[in-house]
């Protein structure tokens, strides 16, 4: 494998899991707001990211590139309003989104398939992750405004249920 992808595939690795931890904070705001609906759902987000971790940690093994574990950066955001950790969610995404794009073409450069199509499924993963992140920002703002809309709301995202990645290497 090429060393440059095998260097950001190792990478992505501490990035998913700081994305999980990032929502797992994500989820605590919640919890401590009393909208254990919106926890659900942040917590399920954490669960989906380790998920994607363990994907690049097992693609890298079996692969036979060496796996090098780095420290998980503390989430250092500040979330003064319920719509903030929406909002912060989406940016999140569109990072990650980038990182994946990156990772993409440099495998592409080095003419590297498999690993292209490895993160085909991440690519169609991350268009849904976007489209769920800007669709609870949307529902938020049309109804999150009232205690009412609120409540429904979060009575929705507390019967969000996890399932493990279909696709996995």
């Amino acid at each position: 494998m090429d060393k440059e992808v095998s260097k950001l595939l190792n990478e992505q690795i501490n990035k998913e899991m700081y994305s999980a931890y990032l929502y797992l904070s994500m989820a605590n705001f919640y919890e401590e707001k009393g909208l254990t609906g919106f926890a659900n759902w942040f917590e399920i987000q954490a669960k989906e990211e380790m998920d994607h971790a363990m994907m690049f940690y097992s693609y890298m093994h079996n692969n036979e590139q060496k796996v090098s574990l780095e420290s998980i950066a503390k989430p250092d955001k500040v979330f003064n309003n319920l719509g903030d950790p929406l909002k912060e969610a989406l940016a999140h995404e569109k990072y990650v989104t980038a990182l994946i794009n990156k990772i993409y073409d440099a495998a592409v450069k080095a003419n590297d398939h498999r690993t292209t199509q490895f993160l085909a499924w991440f690519i169609e993963e991350q268009g849904e992750e976007e489209k769920n992140a800007s669709d609870l920002i949307t529902k938020m703002s049309l109804f999150g405004e009232s205690s009412h809309g609120l409540y429904l709301l979060n009575s929705e995202l507390k019967n969000r249920k996890y399932s493990k990645p279909s696709v996995e290497e």
